[in-house]
């Protein structure tokens, strides 16, 4: 008998649960895009070929503009475009990278730099109707053959001509050749944003950004020459090399920034640029990339979420032999199955809210901290899509040979974060350029104690007599674990230094080949910490609102998923939902349905699985002692524990539209009726119904709780043998 009030308690831990990874306003932000996401538009086509998939890409594209209040406003709004990524790139990264180059990188960098937009006297405002109703697609011409993450260098020319009063595109060279971007006729008449050299009168001003036609929908232009790659692992997309043979754009294709700040050429042919630094004026001139990071991010977060879903789904209904003959039980009451899930759970938290921060900082950035916000974005797409990868793959391999399948999803997912670890700049050079960053900056990582011990405005949980059973009440506070993680990204900055310090001088490259990989390692260890930190806020905001907890909000009634069927919170092993009795939120007062025992478990486990992997520096540094140090896996196995049984409502929480997942056989119970051969030997031939309308009543099938509920009564049972807390 199901208990009504577990899935009460359930359901008001996913809402909060849901809220703490969206935020406030799911509505405003996400509501729109997972709407798309249950629309039939994205429902995936599994005989498609590859043509027909990037038509529909490009289909989709002009669905989603002619349904968006204001394409102009979702351009201008980098929070959106991540969003789209978010919810729609695990159904179709061709439409999402299409859907990202046309309104992040193309129409943000015309709104951006827009020279019409602050009152210049000599501006002509640009005409973008052709953009915005998407009788022209846009897209972005960067990167060469020859260049990619030194696109500083690249070597596109754009003269300027006096005669005519404008400038002529040229590429010089096969290397010079633009490199990837969307510029087939495939989708209609195409223009692009071009980032060529700007020569004047012979002098090299640097590289700046032009507007150019490319296609009108069934050829090219005259002078523009565009040649497909072969095709790419991962998504079908109009991936082209692109070359201009001096071809001639007027004076007002330059995108000088507004006021002509970052450069502008007038009548006279005369220069003039209020940033005297090249380098400075590029990275001004291509600032859309890192919004487009966090649409990297943002992509990556919604293909692990998926991944994970659908993992802990079919964990849940593959059925296997039990302990006894003629028992069954599901796959994932296996340590050795939820286990990396559970891991895979608690990165994935993490992973969300280092990315909220990185879009809030990037939002409210000043002039000031522009520096520090662009490498926290950058070390955030870096970190979050390694860390999507691994976790992607480590489900295909919980699902077994059915991972394996296209029509599960999987291999698409595991295939598209090969690109978004690679576009907007390759993960291991951002890295390169934030260890280089941190390496010289004076400044330390402030440690969490003092802001979150007992007794301060952001206490951490405070075990209860007799519940850390055996183990140091170290591993149950926060500003403790905060605490080891700043001293690993020292110890490796500190490592990195000295490293750097005894290689030969004048040699600046041998100089950082001796510091680079424990720099990396130390941009390795700022993520972790910069994420485990957002866990920290997390927790405060969710504690701040449990006093107003509401039974049901307007965002259940937007969500109205179906449940995965499990009594969710049943089995918490705890009497309060706050967690199990080991410490996890034990005596802090948290009722039954609160997210913040679950919440604190699930930072904890994060915390300490990179602890553990770091504890041999920690021991050497007298930072752990040896018996903490024997400790760590004792915790990680309780935390596990707890976990697991949590692990449907976590799954619940990423609020995915059934629609979506039903796309993949495997997310089912019934996921065997895929295989089914109405010809086969065991098929039962068709009877005449006895009476008009009749129908035999299929088979039932199993509900998904009831295999959940096994799953918690065995590991009740092992924990119990085990003699730990649950």
């Amino acid at each position: 008998m199901i208990n009504s009030g577990a899935v009460d308690a359930g359901k008001a831990m996913a809402r909060q649960l849901t809220r703490v990874l969206y935020g406030d306003d799911f509505e405003r932000e996400h509501g729109l895009w997972r709407r798309f996401a249950a629309d039939g538009l994205f429902r995936d086509r599994p005989d498609a070929t590859d043509a027909e998939r990037l038509a529909l890409a490009y289909d989709r594209l002009r669905a989603v503009n002619a349904a968006i209040d204001s394409p102009a406003g979702l351009a201008a709004d980098p929070r959106g475009v991540a969003a789209l990524h978010e919810w729609l790139g695990p159904i179709d990264p061709s439409f999402t990278t299409v859907a990202g180059i046309h309104y992040n990188l193309f129409l943000g960098s015309l709104l951006d730099h827009d020279a019409a937009a602050d009152g210049d006297p000599g501006a002509v405002e640009r005409d973008l109707t052709d953009f915005l109703t998407l009788r022209r697609i846009g897209t972005f011409l960067c990167t060469e053959v020859a260049h990619g993450n030194d696109a500083v260098a690249l070597e596109t020319t754009a003269t300027y001509d006096r005669a005519r009063d404008g400038f002529v595109l040229h590429t010089p060279h096969a290397g010079a050749q633009k490199f990837m971007p969307n510029t087939s006729t495939t989708g209609g008449a195409k223009s692009g944003v071009v980032a060529a050299r700007l020569l004047v009168d012979g002098t090299d001003h640097g590289v700046f950004l032009f507007l150019a036609p490319l296609t009108d929908g069934s050829r090219t232009l005259p002078g523009v020459r565009v040649r497909l790659l072969s095709e790419r692992f991962g998504s079908p997309l109009d991936h082209c090399v692109t070359s201009f043979d001096r071809v001639f754009v007027g004076r007002d294709a330059l995108l000088g920034g507004v006021r002509g700040r970052l450069g502008r050429v007038d009548g006279d042919g005369a220069f003039s640029s209020a940033e005297n630094n090249r380098r400075r004026r590029f990275l001004a001139s291509i600032g859309r990339v890192t919004a487009g990071k966090l649409s990297m991010s943002a992509g990556a977060l919604g293909g692990a979420r998926v991944a994970l879903a659908l993992a802990v789904r079919y964990g849940g209904h593959r059925m296997i032999s039990g302990p006894r003959a003629v028992e069954r039980v599901p796959v994932f009451a296996h340590r050795s199955h939820h286990g990396p899930l559970a891991g895979g759970l608690a990165t994935l938290f993490a992973m969300t809210l280092l990315h909220r921060t990185a879009v809030d900082a990037w939002e409210t950035r000043t002039e000031a901290n522009r520096g520090e916000t662009e490498r926290l974005v950058a070390v955030a797409k870096g970190w979050i899509t390694w860390r999507a990868r691994e976790i992607i793959v480590e489900c295909r391999e919980r699902c077994g040979a059915q991972g394996l399948l296209e029509r599960n999803g999987m291999t698409e997912l595991l295939a598209n974060i090969e690109g978004a670890i690679t576009a907007e700049g390759d993960n291991t050079a951002i890295y390169a350029k934030a260890a280089a960053e941190l390496l010289f900056s004076a400044r330390a990582p402030e440690r969490a104690t003092g802001s979150a011990r007992p007794g301060t405005d952001d206490p951490g949980p405070v075990p209860a007599p007799g519940h850390t059973d055996g183990v140091s009440p170290e591993w149950y506070d926060a500003g403790h674990l905060g605490d080891l993680l700043v001293a690993v990204e020292q110890l490796w900055l500190d490592r990195a230094r000295r490293r750097m310090a005894r290689a030969p001088q004048g040699d600046p490259l041998s100089r950082w080949n001796a510091a680079s990989g424990a720099a990396l390692r130390a941009v390795e260890a700022h993520a972790y910490r910069r994420a485990a930190e957002a866990y920290t806020a997390a927790e405060r905001r969710l504690r701040e609102r449990e006093p107003e907890l509401e039974p049901e909000t307007e965002l259940e009634t937007e969500l109205k998923t179906e449940p995965l069927g499990a009594e969710p919170g049943s089995g918490a092993g705890s009497d309060d939902g706050c967690g199990s009795g080991s410490g996890a939120g034990a005596g802090d007062g948290c009722g039954a349905g609160s997210a913040l025992g679950p919440l604190r478990s699930l930072h904890r486990l994060f915390a300490l699985q990179w602890i553990d992997r770091n504890s041999g520096d920690l021991l050497a540094h007298a930072l752990l002692t040896p018996r903490l140090v024997d400790e760590i896996p004792e915790v990680i196995e309780r935390l596990i524990a707890e976990l697991a049984t949590y692990a449907p409502t976590l799954v619940e929480s990423f609020a995915l539209p059934e629609e979506m997942l039903a796309d993949r056989p495997i997310s089912g119970a019934g996921y065997t009726d895929a295989y089914d051969d109405p010809e086969g030997g065991w098929a039962v031939p068709e009877t005449p119904p006895r009476c008009a309308g009749c129908r035999r009543t299929p088979p039932s099938v199993p509900p998904l709780s009831d295999r959940f509920r096994v799953v918690h009564r065995l590991l009740r049972f092992i924990n119990t043998l085990r003699n730990l807390p649950y």
